[in-house]
């Protein structure tokens, strides 16, 4: 068994098996035609039951032959231009290459001692991350493993900057279509149910600083503590980016912890022409940035930016193994000082590989891209009198839903646009998600992929407008 260990006797096997994997990924990302083959799970799950995990195959030629079966065959292609449907972007070649090179390496970045330049590249692009976002020379972060980490961490650290010691006090303010990952970091940091308050939104799906002002104003007259204020630059079900100015705005008049979730809307950091979309993120006390939306990195590139690197510190534990207390004095840096997790994964390489082989102008062009995609097509579908679209784009979203001429009942509309969505997935010909406005169900395009055109887009509307109707027609004979 000593013979499947990556070391200095098994580097041409390595090699050989690597390149075999990759070669096998290459042809099937080449003849890849539709982002989904529409395999269901009733189909899919025997094929995966019936394999016997204590009966290895002792050959990777043959655990990947296993593998095209039961994963490579039917896995969904992001990189494909009709997947329109989550937050997932195709990936960068320089990525990919750095997700080989740490994955071989496999350095942990907790502590310096596993990691020595993994270390020093992580606090650089950190460095470079917050120059971007105007943080100021006293800020610092981590990487982590997505945006609700990185919220909760940031929430974290408003709490204790909180200082009371009645958690029943702390109020989160949020808008009504932020992350639900608020909330879960509000129940995870021991906060009642009632510690999150709602902020409507305008007909843009923006918070309403009218209607937060009047929250915070309330917390202060009812003796509870404004804890943090949740803006959001690019929500996930519309792109929408809260007005961060006016919020930043109130949280210094009320002296409340200002934290941008810009997990989706941090690729404008990077825009060359729409940056200016995300100004007053530099007041920010804390930024959520997720580099695996919209810098094209694989999945997990992410991170929690701060204002003061000194809140990190509520963070921090020191163990007699790991990081003892003298290593500060001795200077040592130790990422785990910053961060909620232990062992973890060197996924800056990642970015690190990308920036120094396309720079950031490479990402914002693509970024922009999809941005600019996003506002053809949404003139294509509300120039459309078979669609209702929501909002116009802030970024790269279209929230719409079908509408026949001849059907009047919302719910029956409801019906047919779920299953419009359904059968184009079972079909496997394009993916899009759904989520609901006013209680109604509609569908969403998230746009990140700078390979789908506007006719991609118009051929997935007639797609889904000749399900609808084919569910409509059924619907109607039914009734019959």
């Amino acid at each position: 068994m000593r013979s499947h260990l990556l070391n200095d006797t098994t580097a041409e096997q390595y090699r050989r098996s690597v390149t075999d994997g990759v070669e096998r990924v290459a042809a099937k990302l080449a003849a890849t035609d539709r982002p989904f083959t529409g395999i269901t799970v009733d189909a899919l799950s025997p094929r995966v039951d019936e394999i016997d995990l204590d009966k290895p195959l002792h050959d990777t030629g043959a655990v990947l032959d296993e593998l095209e079966d039961v994963y490579l065959r039917d896995a969904i292609y992001f990189h494909h231009p009709r997947y329109l449907a989550h937050l997932n972007c195709p990936v960068v070649i320089p990525a990919v290459l750095g997700e080989a090179v740490l994955s071989a390496v496999n350095s942990s970045l907790d502590t310096w001692d596993q990691s020595a330049g993994g270390t020093l590249i992580e606090r650089k692009l950190i460095d470079w991350t917050t120059e971007r976002i105007g943080l100021g020379p006293a800020a610092d972060g981590v990487f982590t493993s997505g945006g609700t980490q990185s919220n909760l961490q940031a929430l974290l650290l408003a709490r204790e900057e909180a200082k009371t010691d009645t958690l029943a006090k702390l109020r989160i303010f949020a808008s009504e279509v932020s992350h639900f990952s608020v909330k879960k970091s509000a129940k995870l940091l021991g906060l009642g149910q009632d510690a999150v308050v709602s902020i409507p939104v305008d007909h843009d799906k923006r918070m309403q600083t009218v209607a937060l002002a009047r929250e915070l104003e309330r917390c202060a007259q009812d003796g509870l503590v404004p804890m943090a204020v949740v803006a959001t630059a690019g929500t996930t079900d519309f792109g929408s980016i809260d007005p961060l100015p006016e919020i930043a705005e109130l949280c210094e008049q009320f002296g409340t912890w200002m934290h941008v979730d810009a997990a989706y809307g941090c690729g404008l950091l990077a825009s060359l022409k729409h940056r200016d979309r995300i100004s007053g993120i530099e007041r920010a006390d804390s930024v959520t940035v997720d580099y695996h939306k919209s810098f094209f990195q694989p999945v997990s590139s992410s991170a929690v930016l701060v204002r003061d690197a000194a809140t990190l510190r509520h963070a921090t534990y020191h163990a007699e193994y790991l990081n003892p207390r003298r290593m500060v004095e001795e200077r040592i840096p130790n990422q785990v000082d910053k961060s909620l997790q232990t062992t973890r994964r060197f996924d800056a390489l990642k970015l690190w590989m990308t920036l120094r082989t396309m720079g950031a102008d490479g990402i914002g062009q693509l970024f922009d891209e999809v941005c600019d995609l996003a506002r053809e097509g949404w003139k294509l579908i509300a120039a459309d009198p078979r669609f209702d679209v929501v909002v116009e784009p802030s970024l790269s979203t279209l929230v719409f839903r079908y509408i026949p001429a001849a059907v009047t009942d919302p719910a029956e509309i409801d019906r047919a646009n779920l299953y419009a969505r359904k059968a184009l997935f079972a079909s496997g010909d394009a993916i899009v998600a759904g989520t609901k406005v006013g209680n109604r169900h509609y569908l969403k395009f998230t746009l990140l992929n700078p390979e789908t055109q506007a006719s991609d887009i118009a051929a997935v509307l007639d797609l889904i407008a000749g399900h609808a109707e084919q569910y409509l027609g059924e619907s109607l004979d039914r009734a019959s």
